[in-house]
């Protein structure tokens, strides 16, 4: 029998237990280790940071749902991965071994990389965490009851832009109902080279539709720009030609800042030589699998994946939520052959399909694959997305409580879309 460990439970690591636990023999064992008991819905932190959801709507207790499933579940955090001896120490001492490892962890935020940045001691605030989302939610309070300038945006470095442009627009809508939106300057101060890049090169004209909702909601921006620091009510910028020169910095003010970091590999996988990359990413192939450890596996933001090319300031590459869905079913696949005495042989399509609620409308894209060139290059905007959203966030809470991976009707209505999550393998 093989002892399988996934470490990590939010998008990946929950869906990637479920998955296993239909790939592997009965004889096989799954266990999840993570430092949270329960799973957040990432996706709705925005509207948690504008009071539109509470905690309890967006949260799911992982451990019933896991005995259910006969998943061993240990809400410890790692200390750290020893893959020589096919183990990971935990914060309380004690160690889990394997025969195989998932890592599915998520980032590390890298707010101290910019002085005075993040809701942790410094200036910004964040919706990478409910637990920051609900501290965005009490600054946004007051900035209702004392408007002033807000800046929203993406950091050098970063890679997960989508939030940003959510966030940016939930809140222009939240405004407009609070009836300040226009004693509100907001700039939106982002690392891409243009307006809609998200870290993919465009995806259909995400470009032209999101600078015309910015000129139609009179949101002024900034690209390739890089933050130098940020002090109490000012964030000094730095704004970067195409040839890497500096066009010179600026004091922005501000009332309220919303930022994405950068983010990094958690430190428990880091720093391991043929494991990570120089950022505590982990190194993967085609299959999921490390070429260095090749039991051992990776799915979602952990994934170390290049940048799309160079640009004026640093830009990663999101994964986004199809995207990590397609890697554990891949992943779930090839372990399923591993422990069947059989070469890994699937492929994720790393196909992007994104919903960007706008509070009361929305812009969507399908990418596929993610990374270009593309064999589907798709977008469009419309009030129909605000209430996709909705519908998915529901769907997705139910599902994970049921502790179901893709239910039929998922199934169905993928295929019916032409949206695979594996890709073909030739036979022979």
């Amino acid at each position: 029998m093989a002892h399988v460990v996934v470490l990590g439970a939010g998008l990946g690591g929950a869906i990637m237990a479920y998955e296993l636990k239909e790939q592997l023999r009965k004889e096989d064992t799954v266990t999840v280790v993570t430092k949270d008991p329960t799973y957040h819905f990432v996706p709705s932190n925005p509207w948690i940071a504008v009071g539109w959801r509470d905690r309890e709507e967006i949260t799911v207790d992982l451990a019933p749902t896991m005995a259910k499933k006969k998943i061993n579940f240990i809400p410890v955090a790692a200390e750290k991965l020893h893959p020589q001896e096919n183990r990971i120490a935990l914060v309380n001492g004690e160690s889990v071994s394997y025969d195989y490892l998932v890592i599915a962890t998520g980032p590390e935020l890298a707010f101290d990389e910019i002085e005075g940045f993040g809701p942790h001691g410094g200036f910004t605030q964040s919706v990478c965490h409910i637990d920051h989302a609900e501290q965005a939610k009490l600054v946004f309070e007051e900035l209702v009851k004392n408007p002033g300038p807000v800046i929203i945006g993406a950091a050098q470095g970063a890679s997960c832009f989508g939030p940003a442009y959510e966030f940016l627009f939930i809140l222009e809508t939240a405004l407009r109902r609070a009836k300040v939106r226009d004693r509100v300057p907001m700039t939106f101060v982002t690392s891409e080279p243009y307006i809609g890049h998200l870290g993919l090169d465009g995806v259909g004209d995400t470009k032209g539709l999101l600078e015309s909702e910015m000129r139609a909601k009179h949101i002024k921006w900034m690209t390739s720009t890089k933050v130098k620091k940020v002090e109490q009510g000012k964030m000094t910028v730095e704004e970067i030609a195409d040839d890497g020169t500096s066009k010179g910095e600026k004091e922005l003010p501000f009332a309220f800042s919303m930022m994405l970091p950068a983010f990094r590999g958690i430190k428990p996988v880091s720093g391991i030589e043929g494991l990570s990359n120089p950022r505590g990413f982990t190194i993967v192939d085609r299959h999921q699998q490390n070429p260095t450890y090749p039991n051992i596996f990776a799915v979602g933001v952990c994934v170390a994946i290049p940048p799309m090319g160079p640009t004026p300031v640093p830009v990663g590459v999101p994964k986004t939520g199809f995207m990590i869905e397609s890697m554990v079913t891949a992943t779930a696949h090839n372990i399923g052959n591993l422990v069947r005495g059989k070469a890994p042989d699937q492929v994720g399509t790393w196909n992007a399909v994104c919903l960007a609620d706008f509070g009361d409308g929305g812009v969507a894209f399908v990418a596929q694959p993610q990374i270009p060139p593309r064999n589907v290059n798709w977008s469009s905007s419309g009030k129909w997305v605000h209430m996709a959203k909705i519908g998915f966030e529901k769907y997705f809470i139910r599902k994970l409580r049921k502790g179901v991976s893709e239910p039929f009707y998922e199934t169905l209505a993928l295929k019916t879309l032409g949206i695979d999550k594996l890709k073909e393998t030739k036979q022979g």
